[in-house]
Order: structure tokens, then sequence, then C-alpha cells
């Protein structure tokens, strides 16, 4: 199962870009996984419970557990089924590739399918955040140009990812309360006291906001922007139904819970009643599907909420049967918007005739969903009202679902009228593409309603945990009762709410704007902005030693105070002066003063440049205590990034002025600031004392050395990086990935990013020593520099890639080796600017970025794959030990190639920062040149 999921990750990427100058076959070839993912289910439906289990931390607690049950084998089905034919679909939909729209819905149904066979509630959690990412993507990245998709779709995402943090937190009560996050075992021995219940609330909002329950639905009305085939596989197949599902998987545990059946039958009755009267006065027909799902989603949560087993097999069923009945009504409106142009109902005349197979098809899923024979929605419709019908508490339950299926007759008759009524012109001819998935999908309702025992066989294992009576079962006929007498009421009455509410095109306006779900969320969002803002005009006061001297004086009054109380109370360390020493070796006092005094001169500092001189100083002046304390790498990993640092700060400072401002604060902030630096460092001082006379156990340090000799390298730093916590590294290189996405953004917001595209020239005129020499960064051309470039840049090459490959054994390792690579091309910027650097840089940084993060993933991969770590012996192999000429003895171990991805990426990052800090710079010299010409 975990690979199922991870193959949808890969078809993601992998089918746009090998298919995606071929819009069609990209489509269907993007549809053959979720169709065998359907066809997977179809096979296990009956069968028993399938589970699966990946100890990624066992000792952690750290686990991934899948688990296929029928309720899973139901919604995958749905997501596998019509996703493969919403795919399909897409292919004649749009008239140009859709890479992003395609890769992005495959990708979705991944998470879709982790979702559904997640057995555990933080990994469900992971899959829950993915599918509305994915959403996010698919509403308003398709079209980013429109204000109103970036709307909808941040709208979306806010209320989606707010909620599904309170969810998370019911998720952390429950799993605490229970002693497991496992879902079946938290069902199979629910936990019980108040953490519990509070956790079990927590949940239902999350899930209310994602299946768009009132008050929480505006989001997806909101949503209806985004292209059809997005509307009609998340907002009424798949991404929809994940919060019903969750209350469905959680309802055998929870339902006799006190707070349970009225926050779902409330909510459920609201939405199916309020849905199904806001849809009745929709003019364009997605917004009409939109609310329409909005009161079936809230139907689907009564029944899979109610804890009973008819409404399980009334629920599971409906569940099926609106997916295959609401997203051909989707696909329907697509075509019709596709041929006409609009899909306004005031708009349309006749065109029934122009798509006669999308009308005939609509016209079917519209009977699905009113609750005709013999289609699946009158299956299941019948069981809903039977699971009702037994008076009680249950008779409010069972009016309220005969007045949302008459509400949902009349908005179905007002959609088919709108969508097709009228006079027409002559008949057209409709693409199969368009009208072929309608079909198939609206006579998948049919074929299945006519075999009703197919259902059962699929929906009746979950049904069947639930208590309730064991003799009801899924029939198209169950002889005459209440339950056929209230259907065929249900439908006179929407047949008479059509006649007298939704026969008018437009709809006449309210007088009472009723549950307006827009408004309520610009009402909060702008309330929100106005609270931060209030705050922040008062916190945020723009003054960096204001921000530094709070956290200085926080950090004083918490830990600060609590280490000296331990001190004073005699419960730290014994500080005697035996007990401590000055310093190991000679030299360290002379660095230390040599840091010290660098510190104090930054500080006295009234040149911008003196100061950065001297901070790197400082920096310079720790190298030299790391090389004292026997660390090479760590010295030589210093130098490079002091050194890299100070070129890039000089590079902004250039555009600042030459002097700092003079200093306007009184003397009692100048007092308070000095007062809170020595305090602070005090602290720290007193606190790495503490910690060091404080250890208890043995340290690691040793176990390391152990371990490197038994793998048989010498650099212990290295092998700790790429080898022993090679995972802790992969996190820390993708955070630089993301900070070198976040520079460019930031550094070139407004504007088109400076990079050197490959193959630039410029004017070869001036140096013979430089290619392309523009115009330098630093003002004035330098001979020197421009020889030194030339004859280092290559030295400095070489020499990371000495260190890259020496790592195993000696000082070195894919970041140094990345950092000195950075240097040769800083060397090469420096005195001719982004012209050269244009020419020394054949490729774009990002791709760097890109190809070193991919590669040090993929060879993670294939550890896991080889055995999962620590038994998978990819990264522990040796792949060459030989003598060759003019190299000698050369040994290469596997790890190498996650060093050669570090070096990628750390070479990529240097060059991110030096193309935007340095090369835009270089554009606005040239923007500020009176003549346009480039600055000199």
């Amino acid at each position: 199962m975990l690979t199922l999921v991870l193959a949808y990750a890969v078809a993601a990427i992998a089918v746009p870009w090998a298919l995606g100058g071929h819009r069609r076959a990209m489509a269907c070839a993007a549809a053959v996984l979720p169709a065998g993912t359907a066809a997977w289910a179809a096979v296990r439906a009956g069968r028993d419970d399938l589970t699966a289990r990946l100890d990624w931390a066992p000792d952690l607690g750290l686990v991934i557990d899948f688990r296929l049950d029928a309720l899973a084998v139901v919604m995958l089905l749905l997501v596998g089924g019509v996703g493969a034919v919403v795919l399909c679909y897409a292919g004649w939909y749009f008239e140009r590739s859709e890479r992003l729209l395609t890769g992005t819905l495959v990708a979705f149904a991944g998470a879709m399918t982790g979702l559904v066979l997640a057995d555990n509630l933080l990994v469900l959690y992971v899959f829950w955040e993915l599918t509305t990412l994915s959403s996010f993507i698919l509403i308003g990245a398709v079209r980013p140009d429109r204000a109103e998709d970036r709307r909808a779709a941040t709208q979306a995402l806010l209320t989606t990812t707010a909620f599904g943090l309170v969810m998370l937190a019911g998720f952390v009560l429950l799993g605490q309360a229970a002693g497991t996050y496992r879902i079946s075992a938290l069902v199979a021995d629910p936990p019980g006291g108040g953490a519990a219940r509070a956790g079990v609330v927590l949940v239902l909002l999350g899930a209310f906001a994602k299946s768009a329950q009132v008050p929480l639905h505006g989001w997806l009305p909101a949503a209806m922007v985004a292209p059809t085939p997005v509307s009609a596989y998340l907002h009424a197949a798949a991404m929809v139904k994940a919060g019903v599902y969750l209350v469905a998987r959680l309802a055998p545990a929870f339902a006799g819970a006190g707070a349970w059946r009225p926050l779902v039958i409330g909510a459920g009755m609201l939405s199916l009643l309020a849905g199904g009267v806001i849809a009745l006065r929709q003019d364009d027909l997605k917004r009409l599907l939109a609310y329409g799902t909005v009161s079936q989603l809230g139907l689907l949560m009564v029944l899979l909420g109610d804890g009973t087993r008819t409404a399980a097999l009334a629920g599971t069923a409906l569940l099926l049967a609106h997916g295959l009945f609401k997203a051909p009504l989707f696909l329907t409106v697509g075509a019709l918007e596709h041929e006409t142009g609009t899909r306004r109902a005031d708009r349309l005349s006749g065109a029934w005739r122009r798509l006669p197979v999308p009308a005939a098809a609509a016209a079917l899923a519209v009977a699905s969903m009113v609750g005709l024979p013999p289609l699946l929605g009158f299956v299941a419709k019948e069981a809903a009202l039977e699971a009702f019908a037994h008076g009680g508490p249950d008779a409010a339950v069972l009016a309220g679902v005969v007045a949302g299926s008459a509400l949902t007759v009349a908005y179905g008759l007002r959609f088919l009228d709108g969508a097709f009524g009228g006079e027409g012109g002559p008949r057209s001819a409709t693409s199969w593409g368009l009208a072929g998935p309608i079909a198939v999908l609206a006579a998948a309702g049919l074929v299945l309603g006519c075999v009703p025992g197919a259902v059962r066989t699929a929906v009746g294992p979950y049904a069947e945990t639930l208590p309730g009576d064991p003799e009801y079962k899924l029939a198209l006929w169950h002889g005459l009762g209440l339950p056929l007498a209230l259907s065929a009421l249900a439908l006179l009455l929407g047949a008479a709410l059509y006649l007298l509410f939704g026969r008018t095109f437009p709809a006449r306006r309210p007088r009472i704007r009723f549950l307006d779900g827009r408004r309520a969320y610009d009402g909060l969002v702008e309330a929100v902005l106005s609270g931060a803002y209030a705050i922040t005009k008062r916190v945020q006061v723009g003054s960096l030693p204001a921000y530094l001297g709070v956290i200085g004086a926080m950090v004083l009054v918490v830990p600060g105070t609590a280490l000296v109380t331990g001190l004073i109370r005699g419960n730290g360390p014994d500080l005697a002066a035996d007990r401590l020493q000055a310093w190991d070796d000679p030299v360290q006092p002379v660095l230390a003063v040599v840091v010290i005094a660098c510190a104090l001169g930054a500080l006295r500092a009234r040149r911008r440049l003196s100061a950065a001189l001297l901070l790197a100083g400082t920096g310079y002046g720790t190298a030299g205590l790391f090389v004292a304390h026997g660390g090479p790498d760590l010295a030589l990993t210093l130098v490079v990034v002091e050194t890299l640092s100070l070129i890039m700060l000089v590079l902004v400072l250039r555009r600042l002025p030459e002097r700092y401002p003079p200093r306007r604060r009184a003397a009692p902030a100048r007092i308070a600031t000095a007062l809170v630096g020595l305090c602070l460092g005090g602290f720290v001082a007193l606190f790495l004392v503490v910690a060091s006379l404080s250890r208890a156990e043995r340290p690691v340090g040793p176990g390391y050395t152990r371990l490197a000799a038994a793998e048989g390298a010498k650099n212990v730093v290295n092998l700790i990086l790429v080898e022993v916590r090679a995972l802790d590294t992969l996190g820390e290189i993708t955070v630089l990935g993301v900070t070198a996405m976040g520079v460019v953004g930031l550094v070139t917001s407004g504007r088109t990013p400076p990079y050197p595209l490959a193959g630039q020239r410029g004017r070869a005129a001036g140096s013979r020593w430089l290619a392309t020499p523009g115009s330098p960064p630093l003002g004035g051309s330098s001979v020197v520099l421009e020889a030194a470039a030339r004859l280092l840049g290559p030295t400095l090459l070489v020499f990371s890639l000495y260190l890259l490959l020496a790592g195993h054994g000696r000082p070195g390792g894919g970041f140094v080796g990345g950092l000195v690579a950075g240097m040769a091309f800083v060397l090469r910027y420096l005195p001719g600017g982004r012209r050269e650097l244009a020419t020394a840089l054949p490729l774009r940084p990002s791709v760097l970025v890109g190809a070193g993060l991919g590669l040090a993933i993929a060879t993670g991969a294939a550890g896991w794959a080889s055995g999962g770590f620590p038994h998978g012996e990819f990264l522990h192999g040796e792949v060459l030990d030989a003598t060759l000429p003019a190299l000698g003895e050369v040994k290469i171990y596997s790890s190498l190639f996650f060093d050669l991805g570090v070096y990628l990426l750390v070479l990529g990052l240097v060059l991110v920062f030096l193309t935007t800090l340095g090369a835009s710079l270089d554009v606005e010299d040239a923007e500020d040149a009176p003549d346009g010409s480039e600055a000199s």
C-alpha cells in the first residue's frame, strides 16, 4: 500500500514531464494509476482486511500503518474510478496542455488514497493536509492572474487548514487518552474521559470544515472558480468526502458519546436544508451544484454519523452514488461552458439540441440524485428513510430528510431546466472526449442501482460493525411501506417547490441574505487583519535593538533566573576552582583576546565596512579555536563561511551609506542596552560551564569514533553528516533549498530575477584575463583581481572536488567542498560582474539546488529500498577500491553520492545569493545610469 501511494508521487511528476506536449495522451496516461487503484479495490471488496506497516523510527513511536477495509474500498472506488474518468475528460476539456493541473490532480489522488488507507491518526493528518495543499494549487495556480481565483484558493486553504489544526489537537487528545494513535485499535477500544470527549469535538470541527458543513461552507461555492475537472473531482467526488469519511471511520467508537449525535445531526440537518434552499436561488449552474453538494454532504453526515447499521448502509451507498451523479453533473456544466461560452442558466436556451448525449446523461444523473428507481440514488434514499422511520427521537430527523429530499428534487429540476430547457438551435456533434466521461459515470449509477447486491457486498462489512437491524439489506424493492410513501411525497413536494420558486431565471434576490458564507469569511478576515495591525503597530516598533533587547531580557528573566536560583540553592554542579581550567593550550587565550578585541572594535566602529571586517575577525578567531581543539573540518568550514558572508555583506553595504547615522539614544537606553548585553553574555558563559560540569552520562563522541572505525572512516564529522544521521542532514539541506527560494522571492520581488543565463555573452573588450568582463560590482577594474580569478578559480574548483572525495577519511566533505566551489565563482564575479559570472556558470543556480536535493533524496531512497535503515547497505557500501594512474589508491563509498548532493545544493545556494544580492545590484546600477548604459 505504501508502494501504491509512492507510485502516485512518481506519476505526478513523470507523466506531465514525459507527455506534457500531448495533452490527451498525458491525461489518459495519468488516468491509468487511479483506474488501477479502483480495480484493485473492486477485487478486494468483500474480503478480509488488508494491513501494512512501515517501522520508520519504532523506538520513537514513528510508524506508518495502512489498512484496507470495507469503508476504504468504497472510498477508493470513488477516488480511483471518478479520478480516472475526470483525468480523461480533462484531456479534451482544455485547449492546451495543462501539466501543472494534471500532475497536481494525480498527486491529489495519491494524497486521498493515503488518507483513506491510513490507520494512524497522525499519518491521516499528513495526507489530509496534502489534499488541502493540492486543492489550493488547483484552485488558484491554474489561472493565477485572476484575483477571484487567488481569493477562492486562499479562502479554501485558510478555512480547511485552520480547522485541520483544530482536528490535529483532537487527534493528540484522543491518541494520548487511548495510549495509541492507531485508528483500528482506538475504534476497538475507545477511550473515555474529558480529554477524549474534547478530542472528539475538535475532530468533528475539522471534519465539518473539510466537508463544507454550515456555517463553515463558504469556501466550497467560492472554489467553483476552479476549472470544471477540479470541481468535479475534488469538490464533488473526493476531497469534500474526507470529512464525511472521517466521521464514518470514528462513528463505531464514538457515536454513543455525549456530544457526538447533537453535533453531527445538527450540523448535517442544517447543511441539508440550508444548502438546498440556497441552491434553489442560483443562476450559475456550478454554484447551484456546489450548494447542492453542501446539502448532500449534510445528509451524508447525518447518515454516517448516526451510528446505526441501516444508516451506515444508506450512507455508504449514498457516498458512492453521490460521486456517480454529482461528478457527471459538474462535467456537464463544463461541456456546456466549453460549447456555449457560459454556464449561467439565464443565458442558456435549448442546449439539449447541441449536446444531446450530455443532456441525456445529466438527466440520468439528476434522476439518481432525486431518488428515482432503478438508480443507485434510489436504493440509498430508501435505506436512509428506513433508518429513521421508527419514530421516537428519529421522527424529527426523518422529517428533515424528507424536506431535504424535496429540496433536492426542486434544485435538480431547476438544473435541468436551466441547462437544457428552452428553444434550441440546430443539432451539432459533441466531442466524445467530453460526452463519454459524463455518460460513463451516469451509467455507472444506473448499473449499480440494478445490482444492489454488489454494493451490499462492498459496504456490508463496515455496516456490520454498528448496532441496528441485522435483517435490512440494500435492494430496489422492499414492498409498499413508509419509506416508499415518503419517497413519493418528497418527489411531489419537490416538484411543487420547483414550480413555485425554481422556474424564474434569473432568480429573484432574497430580501434577507441567508447564511452568506462569503460575507462572514470576509468579515472574519478583516477583523483578524485589523487586530493584527493594531497589535503590530504597538509591538513592532521598527528597531532591531529593541527586538533583541526584549528577547535577551526574556532569556534572562525565565531560564536565567532558574539557573541562578538553582546554583544558589545548591542544585547545580560543583563550581570549585579545582574543577575549572582556564585553557588547554596557550594559543587559546591569545585567540580569545583576538575575538574579544574584534567584537569590541565592531561595537565602536563608525563605518559599516570596518564593522563588517571586524565581525569577520571574530569568526576567523573562532575558527582558530576550532583548530586548537582538533576540529579542522569545522575550522575550514567556518573560514569559508565567514569569507563568503563578508563578500555578500560588502555587496549589500555598497548600497548603504558609508557611515552609521549618529546615535541619538538617551543615556538610560544605552545603559539598559549595555546591561542586557553583559548579563546575557554572562548567562551564556555560566550556562555552558554548568552544562559541561553537569554531565551525568557518558558522552556520545566515543561511540561515533568506534562506529567510524567500523566503517573504515577517519573523518567522524562527515560520517555523522552523511551516514549516521543522514536524515537530519537531508532535512537541513531541504531548509537550505527553501531558503534559496525565499531569498530569490524577497530580493527580486516586483522584477525579473537577475539570473545569468547559460550562454549569455557580453562585450569582449577590455581584459585579457577575463572572458566577458562587465561592470565590476565593487566599482573600478583591478588587474590583480582579474588575474587571481583566472588563475585561482580552477584551482579552487579542483580543491573543492578533492575536499568532496576526501571527506570519508580526511578533512573535507560535500558541505565545505560546495562552499569552496562557490568561492571560485565569487572570484570570477568580483572583477567581472554578472557578465563574467554568466560565462563561468553554465547552469542556473536553481538547477544545482534542485539536482543536489534530488540526488540526496534518491540516495537515501535507494538505501531504504535496499533494506531500510540501518539494515540497508547502500549508504554503507564500498563502490570503488582501486589504484588509478596519477591518482594512486582511490576508495569511493556509496555515501559519496549523498555528499555530492550536499555539494551541489550548497554550491547552488551560494550562487543564488550571489546572483540575487550581487547581480541584482548590477541591474540597479544599470538602471540608475543616465544614458541607460551599464554603470561602472
